[in-house]
């Protein structure tokens, strides 16, 4: 059974914004390996593969209660009380910020960690260091989004370029209302993304978990509470 889902994973549909690069490769390995030779033809095949790997998009299952689910998959290299970005006018108060890494061989498609309307869509420009290292949620290019739940809470999703990554596709627009696990948004080659907790809500990862977007449980949602949140030194800690 696992050998079968993750075959599934790996031989899943492309997402559309793949296809270009997709159509572009299988062509150049045909008319390039006909007019050039074989050595074109294999270069433009592996590119061609390549591409169909990376743009792959499986379906995910979502928890079907309360939590908040991970926005990408990838692996978690910081779990740390940040203050959401300046953007997105979620206040000075830090929150639970739980930071995704995305190789060039996970699935790259970004969903929703929550049930919720869109309030805020904010790009903007910056660097391409690599998005593995702590400041590129400050200074690399990046699109960051605001969503509030039927509670009334809100959470921040950021989708980051990284060293290889140049391209940032958001497919939702402020007012969209998002379903939890909903697709939101795609990022190549290679890249981050960072997931703000609700104040009050703390977060059930640790740095170097592996997360599966739109499944992996990041945060319970606890009922809303009318006392003010404050961080201590260590994850689990905010209250």
């Amino acid at each position: 059974m696992a050998l079968l889902q993750s075959l599934r994973m790996v031989l899943a549909p492309p997402h559309p914004a793949g296809r270009p690069f997709i159509i572009g490769g299988a062509a150049v390995a045909v008319v390039g390996g006909l007019l050039l030779g074989s050595w074109l033809f294999w270069l433009a095949a592996a590119f061609t593969a390549f591409c169909f790997y990376f743009f792959r998009d499986p379906e995910r299952v979502t928890p079907d209660r309360p939590v908040i689910v991970a926005p990408a998959d990838g692996r978690v290299v910081s779990v740390e009380p940040v203050v959401p970005p300046a953007e997105l006018g979620l206040g000075p108060a830090p929150r639970w910020r739980v930071a995704t890494f995305l190789s060039v061989a996970d699935v790259h498609i970004n969903r929703s960690p929550v049930e919720g309307v869109v309030t805020r869509i904010a790009y903007r420009h910056g660097k391409f260091v690599s998005a593995n290292l702590d400041k590129a949620s400050d200074d690399n290019e990046r699109n960051a989004l605001a969503i509030r739940m039927p509670n009334g809470q809100d959470v921040a999703v950021v989708q980051i370029a990284g060293l290889v990554a140049r391209r940032i596709l958001c497919f939702v627009r402020e007012g969209d209302s998002l379903r939890a696990g909903e697709r939101f948004g795609l990022i190549r080659f290679g890249s981050r993304t960072d997931l703000y907790l609700p104040e009050g809500v703390r977060p059930l990862v640790a740095e170097k978990q592996l997360m599966v977007g739109g499944e992996t449980v990041i945060a319970e949602l606890a009922p809303v509470t009318s006392q003010p949140a404050t961080v201590d030194a260590a994850p689990g800690s905010l209250h």
